[in-house]
């Protein structure tokens, strides 16, 4: 292979926020605080702000956050409302919670929550909804949806694991529901290493939250324990990464969306299918997916595209929930999942990261051509 391998994903990392980085590890470990200080209430702080939020709460994993804000809502007493297309841990955090999970399917082309099919799971039993945002794109009904948990009583969340920055009709992802559920692992579009974030304005949700995350103290100098928790704490060298990251946001996303113009000429031209994100949001392109012509094998396609030096990712998310072992005991026997079987089965995700160059998505662009029309043939 002549040329280096364009990898689907890649943590950015400048120069001079790695030196900065040393310093704050420098500074943290001779301080000796090491988990819930004030690098961390900083973080907290910074975050609400850009989601416009009251609150923000930092925690270990994307996973324990969206268990967490379950757990403060009662899940427990009741049914959750998700799609199958999304990680596990949005089915296992309803679970854990003590919830019972009721999967729909999703709507065609966003891959998202419907309303329709919202509708068509409440039950007098149902408690809340998880709406997950994909790829970047904020769940294009989410509106409808929250009018609809308005009008029963029932909660809405945000997994909005892949949404830093994410908008529609100028308001962010994480400010649209009851709470919003972050992750920052490291192929999303920041990251801490491994760590979370909870933004709500509800005060409740937040004390609570603030509890369980430090092992259900009453507070972190305490030794009474008043709930339930577990150890969700983010460490301090995960918040200081986490904020250097947070004021890159906005170059990231402008150059994720400078390389997402360039893939949908691209793409167009080729007459392939894709996920659009209609004029009224702000996608950060996480993720930008294409939908395979239906006589295209996907792994032969991905292994080729491989072979000639481009990786593209795993898609989001196959196998979905209703298809993977773990979670057929929460799948109702007459349930149809048309939509993410059909759109999901020919889902593809090209390379896609913060200091990724032109150049780099035309030679995309090029391979995918190629690859292609060899399997056409």
């Amino acid at each position: 292979m002549s040329q280096q391998i364009i990898p689907p994903a890649k943590p950015c990392f400048p120069e001079p926020d790695i030196k900065e980085m040393k310093e704050y590890v420098e500074e943290i470990l001779r301080s000796g605080r090491l988990t819930l200080g004030e690098h961390t209430k900083n973080f907290e702080r910074q975050f609400a702000e850009l989601v416009g939020v009251r609150q923000a709460i930092a925690v270990s994993s994307g996973t324990s956050a969206l268990e967490i804000v379950m757990r403060s809502l009662s899940a427990e007493e009741g049914e959750v409302i998700i799609p199958t297309n999304t990680f596990a841990a949005t089915c296992a955090a309803v679970v854990f919670a003590g919830g019972k999970p009721v999967v729909t399917d999703v709507s065609p082309r966003s891959m998202t929550i419907s309303a329709e099919s919202v509708e068509r799971a409440i039950t007098p039993k149902s408690k809340g909804v998880i709406a997950v945002h994909i790829g970047g794109l904020v769940c294009p009904e989410i509106d409808v949806i929250k009018d609809i948990c308005s009008s029963r009583g029932l909660f809405l969340v945000e997994d909005a694991a892949h949404a830093h920055g994410s908008r529609i009709d100028g308001r962010a992802a994480g400010s649209l529901g009851s709470a919003g559920c972050f992750s920052f692992y490291p192929t999303k579009v920041i990251t801490s290493g491994e760590g979370g974030m909870i933004t709500t304005d509800n005060e409740e949700l937040s004390s609570n939250a603030k509890i369980l995350r430090d092992q259900g103290k009453e507070s972190f100098n305490s030794n009474l324990i008043i709930k339930i928790g577990y150890n969700w704490r983010m460490p301090e060298i995960s918040a200081v990464l986490g904020m250097l990251q947070l004021r890159r946001l906005r170059e990231f996303i402008e150059t994720r969306n400078a390389i997402a113009k360039i893939y949908d000429k691209g793409f167009d031209a080729m007459g392939i299918e894709r996920l659009v994100t209609p004029p009224n949001h702000v996608n950060n392109y996480y993720k930008y997916t294409l939908f395979l012509p239906k006589n295209v094998d996907r792994e032969k396609f991905k292994n080729s595209c491989r072979e000639k030096g481009v990786a593209y990712s795993g898609e989001v998310y196959w196998p979905p929930l209703h298809l993977q072992p773990a979670f057929r005991g929460f799948i109702e026997r007459d349930a149809r999942y048309e939509a993410a079987e059909e759109w999901g089965s020919r889902m593809v995700n090209p390379p896609m990261f913060s200091q990724m160059t032109g150049d780099q998505a035309e030679r995309v662009i090029h391979v995918t051509r190629e690859v292609l029309s060899e399997l056409r043939r």
